[in-house]
C-alpha cells in the first residue's frame, strides 16, 4: 500500500489525521485485520479523506467525476470496504471490471448478497412497486446466487474477503424455523467463498443458530443495529465465534432508526455523537483478532456516529 502514496497531489499533502489513519490501518491489515467503511462516495469526507482538486474540472467540483473515481483515493488510505450497493442489484460484468480496476490487489472487499436472495417478502415500500408486500419467489435460491452473482465475481475472488447474507427483521418465523431454512440454504452454497450471516432478530441468537453456522464454517456478523443487542453482548454469548474469521458491521445506535440517522448526520463530515458501547465492542473484536491471530473484517457506517473515518480513528487509538 505504500506505493499508493504517490496518488496524492504534490501541492496537497495528506492531513495529519489522514496520514495517521492510513498508518494505523496499514499496520492492522498486515496482520489480516481489515477495517473500512460501508461504501465510500461521501462528499462530506472531502478535506479529510479526499482531495478536492482531484475532482475539479475547469476549476469547479464535479460530482460525477467524484463518484466515478473517488474509490481509487479511498483505497490509498483504507485497506477494505463493504459494498452495500450489491444488496440492491446483480451488477454486470462491466460494472465489476470498472470497480476492481480502481483498487490494488491488496485491497479487500466485503459484499452484501443481493436482497433477491435474502428477503422472504418484499417490504411495503414505494421502491418495490407492485412487488411490495408479496412473497419473494427467489428467497434462498442458491442457484440464482451462483449464476447471477458469484460467477461474475469469480475473476476477482482473491480480493473478496467476505460475502454477507443480511436477513432483515423477519416476522412470523420462530428461531427453530429460521435455523431449518438456514441449514438447508447453507448446505447448498457454492464452495470456495467466505460467507457470513447478519441477522436483525435478536431472538435468533441461540445455540442452534450458532451451531448451524459453525457446521458450515460461516461467520456470525457482530452488528450494531436498531433492535440488536450491543456488540459486546453478542461477543459474550457462548459460541458466537462460529468460524476462524471475525466480521462486524457497525451500522446504527441501538434504538435509532436509519431515517433518523440520515436526518441527523448528513453530510457525514464529522462525528456528531460518540457511541462508546459500540466503540468498546469493536475494540474488543480487534483485540481478539490480534491475540488469536484471526483474520477480521470490520466495517463502520457513517450513520453510527456521523463520520466513519472519525469513528475508525477512535477505535484504533
Amino acid at each position: 500500500m505504500a506505493d499508493n502514496l504517490s496518488l496524492f497531489s504534490a501541492e496537497e499533502p495528506p492531513s495529519p489525521d489522514r496520514a495517521l489513519l492510513r498508518e494505523r490501518l496499514h499496520a492492522l491489515a498486515v496482520r489480516n485485520i481489515f477495517i473500512g467503511g460501508s461504501s465510500w462516495k461521501y462528499e462530506g469526507w472531502i478535506g479529510q479523506i479526499y482531495s478536492r482538486s482531484r475532482y475539479e474540472t475547469r476549476g469547479r467540483f464535479s460530482k460525477r467525476l467524484f463518484e466515478e473515481t473517488c474509490l481509487a483515493e479511498y483505497a490509498t488510505i483504507f485497506p477494505a470496504v463493504c459494498g452495500d450497493f450489491a444488496f440492491y442489484q446483480f451488477p454486470t460484468d462491466q460494472f465489476w471490471a470498472k470497480l476492481f480496476r480502481q483498487t490494488p490487489e491488496s485491497f479487500r472487499w466485503g459484499f452484501k448478497i443481493p436482497e433477491q436472495i435474502t428477503v422472504s417478502a418484499w417490504p411495503t415500500h414505494p421502491r418495490y412497486g407492485p412487488q411490495a408486500g408479496r412473497e419473494n419467489p427467489t428467497f434462498l435460491d442458491a442457484t440464482l446466487l451462483d449464476e447471477a452473482f458469484l460467477r461474475a465475481l469469480t475473476p476477482y475472488r482473491q480480493q473478496i474477503g467476505i460475502l454477507i447474507f443480511e436477513f432483515g427483521a423477519m416476522r412470523n418465523v420462530t428461531p427453530p424455523e429460521f435455523v431449518t431454512l438456514l441449514e438447508n440454504f447453507l448446505s447448498r452454497l457454492p464452495t470456495g467463498w467466505r460467507y457470513a450471516v447478519e441477522i436483525r432478530n435478536s431472538e435468533f441468537l441461540q445455540s442452534n443458530y450458532f451451531a448451524c453456522l459453525r457446521a458450515h464454517n460461516v461467520t456470525h456478523v457482530y452488528n450494531a443495529w436498531t433492535r440488536m443487542p450491543e456488540i459486546t453482548a453478542q461477543i459474550a454469548l457462548p459460541d458466537s465465534q462460529t468460524s476462524d474469521l471475525i466480521v462486524a458491521r457497525a451500522l446504527l445506535r441501538q434504538g435509532r432508526t436509519y431515517e433518523t440517522a440520515v436526518r441527523d448526520f448528513t453530510p457525514y463530515d464529522r462525528v456528531r455523537e460518540v457511541n462508546e458501547p459500540v466503540r468498546r465492542g469493536l475494540r474488543e473484536l480487534i483485540d481478539i483478532a490480534r491475540v488469536d491471530g484471526r483474520p477480521a473484517f470490520i466495517f463502520v457506517n457513517n450513520r453510527l456516529e456521523g463520520n466513519s473515518p472519525g469513528t475508525i480513528i477512535a477505535i484504533t487509538d
